[in-house]
C-alpha cells in the first residue's frame, strides 16, 4: 500500500480547484477534510448554508457539493493521482457526503478527467445574452456522453418541450417572487457591492446580468422585488438551447451523481467555447418539477435545466478561502 503523505500545499491547491464549483445562490455549502495518514479527503455538507425555503430536501445542496467533488477528482487527476470515491460512506452521518482516497502517483491517470482541468477556474455562470448559433450535434453528443459517464442523462429539449419548460420557468419565477420566505432567502444570498462590505459568498450585483428586454432565454432575476443600480437591458436569444439533467433515482446518492455530471458537462462546454447558466426555478417546486420530464421518455427525475450557447463567459464570483473550508489532520 502506498502511504507517503501528500504535501499540504498540494492538498490546498486541490481544494482551491474544488471550490470553484457552482452552487445554489453561490452559497458554497461544503466542507473538506484531509487525513494525511490515509491520503483521504472527506466532503461534508455545511448545513448552515442550506436553504430551507427553496431547497427543503437539500437536493440542490447535494448538487453543488457533487460539482465540487467532480472538481476535486479533476484536480487530482491533473496532479497525476488516481482516486477512489465512496459516496455517503457512513449511513449514520448523512452530512458526510463522500470520501476520496488518493492512490499513488501513476502514469496512467484518468486522462479524460485530467483533460478538463484547464476549464476548472475558467468556468463561470453567464447571465448575458447568447447568440443564436446552434451547438453542433457532435458537441451535443459529447456533452451527453460526459453526463452519462457520471451516471446521469443530459437531454437537449425539442422545440415543443422547450416551450413547455419555458412556461414552467416563467411561472416558477413568479411563484418565487410572491413567496415571502423564498424572497427573503434570495436576498440573504445577494449583495450590493457598493453599499455592503466585500463578501466571499453569494451573488454580487455585478453578476446579476442585464434585465431582459426581448427574447425567450430563461433567467433568474436576482434583484427579486428590488432593483440593482447601473443595470441595463439587453436582447436575449429567441430560441434558447436548453438541456435537462436527470437521473433514474432521486436519492441523496443520485443528487451527488447529478452534481458531478453537471460539472463534468460544464467543464467540457467551457473547453469547447460554450457559456452556460441555470434555470432551477421549476425544479424547486415539486409539482412543476414532475412536468419537466421529457414527454417522449417520461422517466427519471430532473435536477437541473441548463441553458448553453455561444456568448461571453460570466464574471468571476467570490469564493471562501481554502482555510475556511478545509481541515488537515495527521
Amino acid at each position: 500500500m502506498f502511504t507517503q503523505t501528500l504535501d499540504d500545499t498540494l492538498v490546498k491547491t486541490l481544494v482551491a480547484d474544488a471550490v470553484t464549483a457552482p452552487s445554489m445562490h453561490n452559497a458554497q455549502p461544503w466542507y473538506f477534510g484531509y487525513a494525511r495518514a490515509s491520503r483521504t479527503f472527506t466532503l461534508s455538507a455545511d448545513l448552515e448554508r442550506a436553504m430551507p425555503h427553496a431547497d427543503p430536501t437539500t437536493r440542490g445542496l447535494h448538487l453543488g457539493c457533487g460539482a465540487a467533488l467532480l472538481n476535486l477528482r479533476v484536480a487530482a487527476a491533473h496532479a497525476g493521482h488516481r482516486t477512489s470515491t465512496t459516496l455517503l460512506p457512513d449511513p449514520h452521518a448523512p452530512a458526510l457526503l463522500a470520501a476520496v482516497r488518493l492512490d499513488a502517483p501513476h502514469e496512467h491517470t484518468d486522462e479524460p478527467l485530467a483533460g478538463l482541468h484547464p476549464a476548472v477556474r475558467n468556468r463561470h455562470t453567464s447571465r448575458s445574452p447568447f447568440t443564436e448559433r446552434q451547438i453542433p450535434e457532435s458537441l451535443r453528443a459529447a456533452l451527453t456522453e460526459s453526463a452519462a459517464r457520471e451516471g446521469a442523462q443530459l437531454s437537449f429539449l425539442s422545440a415543443p418541450h422547450r416551450e413547455t419548460v419555458l412556461d414552467l420557468i416563467m411561472h416558477a419565477e413568479g411563484y418565487n417572487r410572491m413567496d415571502d420566505g423564498r424572497d427573503a432567502e434570495q436576498r440573504r444570498w445577494t449583495h450590493d457591492t457598493v453599499a455592503e462590505p466585500a463578501v466571499d459568498d453569494g451573488v454580487p450585483d455585478y453578476a446579476f446580468g442585464p434585465r431582459k428586454r426581448a427574447g425567450s432565454a430563461p433567467l433568474r432575476d436576482f434583484a427579486g422585488r428590488g432593483t440593482a443600480r447601473d443595470r441595463g437591458y439587453a436582447d436575449f436569444e429567441e430560441r434558447p438551447q436548453l438541456a435537462s439533467l436527470s437521473t433514474m433515482g432521486d436519492t441523496p446518492a443520485d443528487w451527488l451523481r447529478a452534481g458531478q455530471a453537471l460539472e463534468r458537462v460544464l467543464l467540457l462546454a467551457t473547453l469547447q467555447g460554450l457559456a452556460g447558466s441555470f434555470a432551477t426555478q421549476p425544479v424547486e417546486w415539486p409539482d412543476l418539477r414532475w412536468i419537466l420530464r421529457d414527454p417522449q421518455y417520461g422517466a427519471g427525475h430532473v435536477h437541473m435545466i441548463l441553458r448553453l450557447g455561444y456568448g461571453p463567459q460570466g464574471p468571476r464570483t467570490p469564493r471562501r478561502s481554502v482555510d475556511q473550508v478545509l481541515t488537515i489532520t495527521s
